[in-house]
């Protein structure tokens, strides 16, 4: 975990896992936890919960959801080019945005 509770990876990012059973998986980032370092995909890292029945979920039962996943094992795709990429900074219009290494296209941009 960094002590400066940065990620390079944001909400809605599309990001490819590196290792672990999910390896190669492509998947859309749900939610950012910056402070614990990690990050839930959609579909990836999913987990089997044994619930009582509540208000929420008055059946009860066995629930499936996705659980964490530590931030250095996924790598953002780009959208320009569709690789994996490390992702470096580029000034415009005096704000530093992110932009891919491989092609150098900006990736906050597309969205």
């Amino acid at each position: 975990m960094s002590l400066n509770n940065h990620l390079h990876v944001k909400k809605g990012d599309t990001v490819v896992v590196l290792s672990g059973k999910d390896k190669g998986q492509k998947g859309k980032i749900i939610e950012a936890q910056p402070k614990k370092g990690k990050v839930i995909v959609e579909g990836i890292n999913k987990v089997k919960r044994h619930t009582k029945p509540s208000q929420k979920a008055p059946q009860g039962g066995i629930l499936t959801k996705e659980a964490p996943l530590n931030a250095s094992k996924v790598m953002v795709v780009c959208p320009a080019c569709k690789k994996p990429t490390r992702t470096g900074k580029k000034l415009v219009n005096g704000k530093y945005v992110r932009a891919c290494k491989k092609c150098g296209e900006l990736i906050d941009e597309s969205k």
